[in-house]
């Protein structure tokens, strides 16, 4: 699917079920079937922690008591922005195919972020659905656009966290195993540019490669498998020039560092504990990192304190922050990061008329 292609077909929306549907194909985790999973992966957790730490429930109230408020508003404020730098960034992208605006491709991420946060990860297509709706075009254009989105995301973010932790102080504890972490992971980094540029050049051979070597293990998760490569290999086709490349690049390593401020912003919040109020911008980094890697697999409500054990871990194990402190933080995270945009979005669903639960649904079914 080149841009030819692409504008061939920007005429209307995808057409409804009929002739010319796929099938729609099985897949392997859903929703359904992760949660019990979940629940009881986090309960033999539970049972095994049993008697091995001793919380205090009061002194958590006490730390939520005491976190300064100005700080958290700026956390928000820091979180609302990036919303707007991811509106922009699609803006820039979409615009060889279907010209538009940051404005109106605003409340979308609104929306779509706000099914995440109530639906899960598996919900995160809802955006393209959300887009392509809005602007009368092909979903297929729109998740193009979603594919090499998700790609700078990828980049961006590991340019700043491999370039932070490689250059990090020598106080800093653990300095060692975090140098080696930032070290390895722009080498990450590098290879996933040239594997990128691959896909660029030879997309259709490598998704069938893929499909030959994993058709043996799962017809399904082979068919899969090559159907986002190849998706991946045509968004990667959208951005042809060095000035829609550099913007993008540039827009979403500023909203990285902004995503950062906010992680380094939550933490200070919290003035009472000396860990968080003078943790560090490389430290923040790792933390931001946990949090993403804690966020892959996002369940709905679930997936919440799932996210909060992860950060909560990350504190305590890594900078000592006291277990109480540690839950509090990652609860105040867990609010400014991923639910702090619910009611901007609930308030812009309700004007733009737009069911949360079809477009979750459009969104399991694309993915």
């Amino acid at each position: 699917m080149d841009r030819a292609a692409m504008a061939t077909n920007s005429t209307g929306p995808d057409p409804g079920p009929g002739a010319g549907e796929k099938p729609t194909r099985q897949r392997l985790f859903t929703p359904r079937t992760l949660i019990p999973v979940m629940v009881v992966l986090l309960a033999l957790c539970a049972w095994l922690a049993r008697g091995h730490a001793s919380f205090n429930w009061s002194s958590l109230a006490h730390q939520l008591r005491s976190v300064s408020l100005p700080l958290i508003l700026v956390a928000f404020a820091c979180t609302y922005f990036g919303y707007w730098l991811r509106a922009w960034r699609w803006k820039v992208l979409l615009s060889p195919l279907h010209k538009t605006s940051t404005r109106q491709m605003f409340p979308p991420q609104l929306i779509g972020f706000t099914i995440v946060g109530l639906f899960g990860r598996f919900a995160d297509l809802g955006r393209p659905y959300l887009i392509a709706r809005r602007l009368k075009t092909p979903v297929a254009m729109q998740l193009a656009v979603y594919s090499i989105e998700r790609a700078f995301d990828l980049a961006s973010a590991a340019v700043i966290f491999s370039t932070t932790l490689a250059l990090a102080p020598r106080n800093m504890p653990h300095h060692e195993a975090f140098a080696r972490a930032g070290a390895l992971s722009l080498a990450a980094t590098l290879f996933l540019v040239v594997f990128a540029g691959s896909l660029r050049m030879a997309g259709h051979q490598i998704a069938s490669l893929a499909r030959k070597i994993l058709h043996p293990l799962s017809e399904t998760l082979a068919h899969a498998t090559s159907e986002r490569i190849q998706e991946f290999s045509h968004g990667l086709r959208i951005v042809s020039t060095l000035g829609e490349f550099f913007s993008a690049l540039a827009i979403s390593l500023f909203m990285w560092l902004i995503i950062a401020l906010m992680y380094l912003c939550t933490a200070h919040s919290f003035r009472a504990t000396p860990e968080l109020a003078g943790l560090s911008f490389a430290a923040t980094m790792l933390l931001l990192a946990t949090s993403l890697g804690g966020s892959l697999f996002q369940l709905p409500i679930l997936g919440w304190f799932t996210q909060i054990a992860v950060l909560t871990a990350a504190l305590h194990g890594f900078f000592n922050v006291p277990l109480e402190t540690a839950t509090a933080c990652g609860a105040v995270i867990l609010v400014v990061a991923n639910l702090a945009v619910i009611p901007a979005g609930l308030l812009t669903a309700q004007i733009e008329g737009i069911s949360l639960n079809e477009a979750r649904k459009s969104a399991e079914d694309a993915g």
